[in-house]
């Protein structure tokens, strides 16, 4: 070979490399730069700490029952409310009073925390913090109050632990609303065969919210209820309001639990309509669903045993169970 066809011979090899050179660089935008994006974006969720979450339910038991008008319920709302703040939360209080089914009146706090409150699009996240004033499903001692572990103290715990996570993370893209309802478990008992008092005597705190919203024209994209979201073996079943007024977040939150393992607890199945908070929210414009446990074995073919019950304490009360509602929240609002 000479030295001119060495050269021609050199110049097509230096021609071939560059071309497959262009061939291996990526555009911008392309299927890895995407697939890059969303592992960035699931990495970025907080970890939930379930020992937290339990903590947070302790301490609320450790009050005794938060009945309404008590000093345990006054004592736990102002505790609730300074530990919003020190996560930083924006906190408003509404103080109302309400009627009971007996003609009792009230005096009632929902507890609202606020991040990113700057935000225009906003998820509002719930749960009751006051306790049954009687175990009137129970045999012994029906007419005392409980200390509503899970029935309360389980969905603010998660949601205590939740905003601690964002406080101490970076926050979620979308604004984040903490609503404590109170009075939610003041509803006459089965027993009670008095006059009542009033309309629907269950979620006080919920339906006063829903007439009276704590900013003037407040709306959310969607919201998500936790009642009773602690206990051992839980599992939530897809309930009745939930599908009727926001069947695509179900959808969202059961896919989201499914793909971090937790499809044991999240149940695709559909359930019947159970008069809770969010009901009243839904009545008022927000598409809320309900995070609550469905036993159809139960003695009351639905709710499980402990329910209303004096058994509702913290034996019963499962972190696992608490992780897999708090890392399914905490992933779905952090993927918006």
């Amino acid at each position: 070979m000479n030295k001119k066809n060495t050269q021609i011979t050199s110049l097509y090899f230096i021609v071939f490399i560059l071309i497959l050179a262009s061939c291996g660089k990526k555009k911008p935008g392309n299927q890895e730069t995407k697939v890059s994006e969303e592992v960035k974006k699931v990495i970025n969720v907080p970890a939930f700490n379930a020992d937290s979450a339990y903590e947070f339910v302790k301490k609320q038991v450790d009050f005794g029952p938060r009945v309404p008008n008590s000093a345990a319920h006054r004592a736990c709302g102002d505790y609730l409310i300074e530990t919003l703040k020190k996560f930083g939360a924006k906190v408003k209080v509404q103080e109302f009073d309400a009627n009971a089914y007996d003609g009792t009146k009230l005096f009632l706090r929902n507890i609202i925390g606020s991040f990113n409150p700057e935000k225009k699009r906003r998820i509002l996240l719930a749960a009751h913090w006051d306790t049954r004033h009687v175990a009137d499903k129970d045999e012994i001692n029906p007419d005392q109050p409980i200390d509503g572990a899970n029935d309360g103290a389980s969905g603010v715990g998660v949601l205590l632990e939740i905003a601690r996570a964002i406080h101490s993370n970076q926050a979620p893209d979308v604004g984040i609303d903490i609503i404590f309802f109170d009075g939610e478990d003041y509803g006459v008992p089965n027993s009670y065969r008095g006059p009542i008092s009033g309309g629907t005597t269950w979620c006080l705190g919920s339906q006063y919210w829903a007439k009276n919203k704590h900013e003037s024209n407040y709306t959310a994209y969607y919201g998500i209820l936790l009642d009773m979201v602690g206990a051992k073996g839980a599992q939530f079943y897809r309930e009745g309001y939930s599908m009727e007024y926001a069947p695509n977040i179900v959808d969202k939150v059961w896919k989201e639990a499914a793909s971090l393992g937790y499809g044991q607890f999240f149940v695709p199945i559909n359930t019947v309509e159970i008069t809770d908070d969010h009901q009243f929210v839904n009545q008022a414009g927000i598409p809320m669903i309900d995070i609550i446990p469905y036993d159809p074995s139960s003695p009351d073919g639905f709710f499980p045993d402990y329910h209303h019950r004096h058994k509702d304490n913290m034996d019963i009360i499962d972190k696992t169970t608490l992780a897999a509602v708090g890392e399914t929240v905490l992933h779905t609002i952090y993927k918006e």
